[in-house]
């Protein structure tokens, strides 16, 4: 900013005004740089989630931890929520991004219940939403630090779909986040059948669930287990695996390796 002084001659009188004209010298620029804000690198995450469809409409499982960089900070944080009527939204990664996008879901929610019309967003359109969201901030180089599990069951059909940071989509019969991805994928792979029963489903996804508890750093004995039919979400109070920690292979990992005492 200059103060640049003006005068005026008017029958010999002079009148000096001294006003501000905002001259841009690059400081607004830099002021609106550091208004504008990124997330750099996620601070408090979320492990895997695990998800499949089942006779009666979609499973899916989370544990409840929350890293802080390295450190298990929180074990008490639930990454699944109910969307709507027909949908249920699992999360890992970001746990503030995640919170974020449940506030753009409840937006989206209400304003399809203000059209009063006797229809209601189903699972495939939220998971289009949440595409075209993911890929919007990807754009934007702003993303939303999440990978996300959309699964539902409307008019007797179930859905289950993936989003990644960078809008990334598609739709399967069972999926997996984080390592999940990596060591329950091939579980899934081999034992998943369309006529699972919900018995048989919640045992497979605890299969999954203890196979990341063991070789997950970041995951914990804590863990929930949600439902989605046509009645709705239902999800289960938090509980623990039984495990089993006398296997060889666990009591001197580094046997033999190279630089290992």
């Amino acid at each position: 900013m200059f103060l640049l002084p003006v005068s005026f001659s008017i029958n010999a009188d002079y009148f000096f005004l001294q006003f501000t004209i905002p001259i841009d010298n690059g400081d607004s620029v830099k002021n609106a740089e550091a208004d504008s804000q990124r997330t750099l690198y996620p601070y408090v995450t979320g492990t895997s989630i695990v998800a499949i469809k089942y006779k009666d409409g979609v499973l899916m499982a989370s544990d409840m931890g929350g890293s802080y960089g390295s450190t298990l900070r929180y074990k008490n944080i639930e990454r699944m929520k109910a969307i709507g009527k027909h949908s249920l939204l699992g999360a890992s990664g970001e746990i503030s991004d995640f919170q974020e996008i449940l506030r753009y879901l409840d937006e989206l929610v209400l304003n399809d219940n203000m059209w009063d019309d006797g229809n209601s967003l189903g699972p495939k359109e939220v998971h289009n939403y949440l595409t075209r969201v993911m890929y919007n901030r990807r754009n934007k180089f702003n993303p939303l630090w999440n990978t996300l599990v959309l699964g539902g069951v409307k008019n007797g059909e179930s859905y289950l779909g993936m989003v990644s940071m960078i809008g990334v989509s598609f739709e399967d019969n069972h999926v997996a986040t984080g390592f999940g991805n990596h060591l329950a994928r091939p579980i899934l792979r081999d034992e998943w059948h369309a006529d699972l029963s919900f018995e048989d489903g919640v045992k497979l996804l605890e299969k999954c669930m203890r196979v990341l508890l063991y070789r997950d750093r970041s995951a914990i004995n804590k863990l929930q287990i949600a439902k989605i039919t046509e009645e709705g979400v239902t999800v289960s109070q938090p509980y623990s695996l039984k495990t089993f920690w006398e296997f060889k292979a666990f009591n001197n990992p580094t046997a033999g390796a190279e630089g290992s005492w």
